[in-house]
């Protein structure tokens, strides 16, 4: 094929002649006894005294010489030069032949914005697993890893009235709400006895309502939500009173933010606080005395 110009041409291995040094920094290049000239000093591996040498430090290369960076003299020995040969401009590369191993990782610069909000069908790069192999996961799926919002939601409630002389824990009749289109969310609470176990980790809110009709009279009534943080003893983490007369329905309404870092020590229940006789409502079929439950994030 005819070429305009210069041929290009190829890499080419070539050693050079022996040189014998002298008291000099500049040497000729001999291929054959006729002159060589390298590309660059990129293009040369050089070795001086058993020693490789660097391009540019150690030498340049002019033309058809070698120049060192320091004189020589007759004991050092050059033990071999080797021309790597040109090089040659690849130009563009033809369609589907660069593949994944020929990219540079720094390819992408995140130089071009997405111009427009987030999507479902959106594609993203990701480490599979710090392996250094890219995948693209789709921006549903980020979504659901991060979270989209409440990851669990639980209701309780007590299926029967208990009837209080002085204060006292609830801990009888449970049941998780099951009707009126009743809809937790995840897995829930599990319950024993009045003590509520957390399914995961996370940063709860516990709301709790207590139902009252009061059988005497009485100068308070309420009920506290209890906190253990050791899975023995507990406190009251948030408690709320009200008064009234023999024949009186009142009603009181608590909540509390709760750190649960861990799901064997701390747990909660609820516990009615009067003095005097009160019976704290309760129905299998509407939510008069309960509790609930929302996960509102990670611990």
């Amino acid at each position: 094929m005819a070429y305009i110009g210069a041929q290009p041409r190829l890499g080419n291995f070539q050693a050079c002649d022996a040189i014998t040094t002298s008291a000099t920094t500049t040497f000729n290049l001999l291929v054959g006894g006729t002159a060589i000239f390298p590309q660059s000093a990129q293009h040369c591996l050089v070795s001086l005294n058993g020693v490789l040498q660097a391009p540019i430090s150690s030498y340049t290369i002019s033309g058809s010489t070698i120049i060192f960076a320091a004189a020589l003299t007759t004991d050092d020995s050059i033990d071999f030069i080797t021309i790597l040969g040109d090089t040659l401009d690849l130009g563009t590369p033809s369609d589907s032949t660069v593949t994944t191993a020929k990219l540079n990782t720094a390819l992408l610069t995140g130089a071009t914005d997405i111009g427009a909000a987030i999507a479902d069908a959106d594609l993203f790069l990701v480490d599979d697993g710090a392996g250094g192999t890219l995948r693209k996961t789709a921006a549903s799926r980020i979504k659901t890893y991060v979270g989209g919002g409440i990851t669990m939601a639980d209701a309780w409630r007590t299926t029967a009235n208990a009837t209080f002389s002085s204060s006292g824990y609830i801990t009888a009749n449970w049941e998780r709400a099951d009707s009126d289109s009743y809809g937790g969310i995840g897995t829930g609470m599990s319950e024993s006895s009045g003590v509520f176990t957390f399914p995961a980790t996370g940063i709860y809110l516990v709301q709790a309502h207590l139902s009252m009709l009061l059988d005497g009279t009485r100068t308070y009534m309420g009920g506290n939500i209890e906190v253990t943080v050791n899975n023995s003893s507990y406190s009251a983490a948030t408690e709320l009173y009200n008064r009234g007369d023999d024949g009186h329905y009142v009603s009181v309404y608590l909540s509390f933010i709760l750190d649960v870092s861990n799901t064997s020590n701390i747990k909660v229940k609820l516990r009615f606080e009067g003095n005097g006789s009160c019976d704290v409502l309760g129905n299998t079929n509407s939510s008069k005395t309960g509790m609930n439950f929302i996960r509102l994030g990670d611990t």
